[in-house]
């Protein structure tokens, strides 16, 4: 049950029996949270446009509502009505909870999505840099698909364009030199550096490198047998960094760029039948009104350039076709870096033109900010190259490795690697995930690994707490079947917030913001602590004992389930 939305349905309905009919409530928790209060505003403005006295118009929607969650309703300073929440009611609703896999969330109505995320180039390893986009893609695509939504994950790589030339032209060389391949791609990041120095010092080599580009944009059978072993080794670098980083992408959820290949010359030609295109240098561009340089005149989006070759926005303009026309989709997100705000407005702005774009369907940037060094510089090596995504990931569990030995250092070394491979990757996840998506933040290695404030590792700690509380009792938790009875205020704020994870969700997919979910979850964990040490558990009466069980165990599977739709791993024992 959606505490806030039942709230917001019964004042709306009570304002429209009272005569504002075109009045609808604003639901608050008030800060008094620990006695289950809630504010609802908008009768003073529904008043306004009575012409009434707001505190008259509270008292008519008061008399007018019917809410059997509330134990008591009152009006309030100039108008607004105050919500007590009744202590029954609430544990009735908490209790449903303890045997619903939803968690109280009601499904909406079904629809279909296309999440564009990580999308990595395909010449270089992945580096930090990918893991704004590939960890918050991942969140969305898995609070979408427990929703009941169809969700079509778009791992739009990189595998198409000049550079290819020069990889192409370098894998030529070393096999007519009879070096083999395999040895050399095992570190793609060496191996791009090598080719890409050949092409700037050896002119000879560049002519070939930029011939191969014809050749492989020409179907050449030779260039493609290299250009496919190159991808190949490509996508097992990036599916065993997604695979270490719990990150639902596969090899299905592929869709290159090279995949819309043969479409590029049909949406020039269908730009051209609509009467979009210009022909501006010898390029082929769409001018709109809405996007203007700084002397005022049009800005160019390039559809094909003036020697012919397609730029990203092409591809990117036949990529959103397929999956407006193709796969019909309801939705489809982009988690593109913010720096790329120019290109996704004229990407859409052009396909909207073009009528693949319509009305009933949203498509929509989701932008992020940088990853930044302590010193506020840009996450890179110290030569300036940039951090491997596998490197941080391996450290991150090392550092996590170190810090479990310490806190229990007779545990097998087995397990103590395990639980340090779900705290790493949680703790660079989490620290991630809990960040204001359009704002760039510093890394910090301390902070992330903390077993104190807003990170994995104490959030995965007060699952593991509150598990223990069972083993201790040797009580399985799925045999509790007890009325909740909420007796101490510390208590009632619990369940209150408890029954505030459907709103928590209903949040983040508003803008998709996974810090709102964060958020709520770090609030539940202190707000258990708080429960715990002021209501005791295993030393009460049956009725008082079990009742808390039932909220303990609540309380583990929100944190999970949470933390689940986060892409973050919890463990029994830490």
């Amino acid at each position: 049950m959606n505490i806030k939305k039942v709230l917001d349905q019964s004042i709306t309905r009570a304002l429209q029996l009272a005569g504002a009919s075109d009045s609808s409530a604003v639901i608050k928790q008030s800060q008094k949270a620990e006695f289950g209060q809630y504010q609802a505003n908008g009768v003073m403005g529904a008043a306004k446009k009575l012409k009434m006295n707001p505190r008259e118009l509270a008292a008519q929607v008061i008399e007018a509502l019917d809410l059997p969650l509330a134990e008591k309703v009152e009006i309030a300073g100039p108008g607004f009505i105050n919500i007590h929440l009744d202590a029954q009611a609430v544990a009735a609703a908490l209790s449903k909870l303890h045997t619903d896999s939803m968690l109280g969330i009601e499904a909406p109505p079904r629809q279909s999505y296309v999440i564009d995320y990580s999308a990595p180039n395909l010449a270089k390893e992945m580096h930090i840099g990918h893991l704004r986009s590939t960890t918050m893609g991942d969140a969305a695509a898995r609070i979408l698909d427990f929703l009941g939504h169809d969700v079509t994950r778009a791992n739009h790589v990189g595998d198409w364009g000049a550079q290819f030339g020069s990889l192409l032209a370098y894998m030529d060389q070393l096999e007519q030199s009879g070096e083999i391949l395999s040895t050399e791609l095992k570190d793609l990041e060496v191996f791009y550096k090598k080719a890409s120095a050949l092409f700037k010092s050896d002119e000879e080599f560049a002519i070939r490198a930029r011939a191969y580009v014809v050749r492989l944009q020409s179907g050449d059978d030779r260039c493609l047998e290299l250009w496919q072993q190159f991808i190949s080794e490509s996508i097992n670098h990036c599916q065993g960094v997604y695979d270490k980083l719990n990150i639902t992408l596969t090899r299905q959820d592929i869709k290159a760029e090279s995949s819309y290949n043969d479409d590029l010359a049909v949406v020039v030609s269908e730009l051209k039948d609509k009467g979009l295109l210009e022909i501006s240098d010898g390029a082929k561009c769409v001018f709109l009104e809405e996007f203007k340089g700084k002397d005022d005149k049009p800005l160019p989006a390039i559809v094909q350039k003036s020697d012919g070759g397609y730029p990203y926005l092409a591809s990117d303009i036949a990529a959103l076709r397929y999956r407006s026309q193709t796969l019909n989709a309801d939705n489809a997100l982009y988690f593109i870096d913010a720096r790329q705000r120019l290109h996704m407005r004229q990407l859409f702005a052009v396909s909207k033109a073009a009528g693949y774009l319509t009305q009933s369907k949203v498509f929509k940037h989701l932008p992020f900010g940088v990853i930044l060094k302590d010193d506020g510089t840009p996450f890179k090596t110290r030569d300036g190259a940039d951090v491997k995504l596998i490197d941080v990931i391996d450290e991150a569990i090392e550092r996590a490795f170190r810090l479990v030995t310490s806190k229990n250092p007779d545990l097998d070394e087995t397990i103590r690697r395990n639980i340090s491979e779900v705290v790493g990757v949680g703790a660079i996840k989490y620290a991630e995930l809990s960040k204001n998506r359009t704002t760039d933040y510093i890394f910090d290695w301390d902070t992330m690994l903390s077993f104190e404030g807003n990170t994995a590792p104490y959030l995965q700690y007060a699952y593991t707490r509150i598990r223990s509380i069972f083993r201790r009792a040797e009580i399985d938790s799925t045999s509790l079947d007890s009325k909740i009875v909420l007796q101490h205020p510390v208590e009632f704020a619990l369940a209150v917030k408890l029954l505030q994870f459907p709103e928590a969700i209903d949040s983040v997919t508003d803008d998709f913001q996974a810090n709102v979910l964060c958020n709520y979850l770090f609030e539940v964990s202190g707000q258990f602590m708080s429960f715990y040490e002021a209501c005791p558990i295993l030393n009460q009466d049956d009725e008082i004992k079990n009742s808390r069980l039932m909220i303990a165990d609540i309380t583990s599977k929100i944190l999970k389930q949470g933390l689940e739709l986060l892409g973050i791993q919890t463990v029994e024992k830490m």
